[in-house]
């Protein structure tokens, strides 16, 4: 799946802001397995592993060392 989305803040889309990639995981252990290897990797942390919303919607968001926004989720 592809979506463009105008950045949630309303600011000029640039890396990090109005771009990002999903990886889809398994289940909410792959979910915070992504997050910490990403972490421990050099990534800095945009979004714990958790539910958001109410929807079942899992996820965890991060940064890699260019700034590129990125988030491992999957449904619940």
């Amino acid at each position: 799946m592809f979506l463009v989305h105008i950045p949630a803040d309303g600011n000029v889309a640039t890396i990090g802001n109005g771009v990002m990639i999903a990886l889809r995981a398994k289940d909410s252990d792959q979910v915070a397995a992504i997050h910490r290897k990403a972490l421990e990797l050099g990534g800095t942390d945009e979004g714990r592993p958790g539910e958001r919303g109410s929807q079942g919607f899992y996820a965890a968001f991060f940064r890699d060392l260019d700034g590129n926004k990125i988030n491992a989720h999957c449904m619940l």
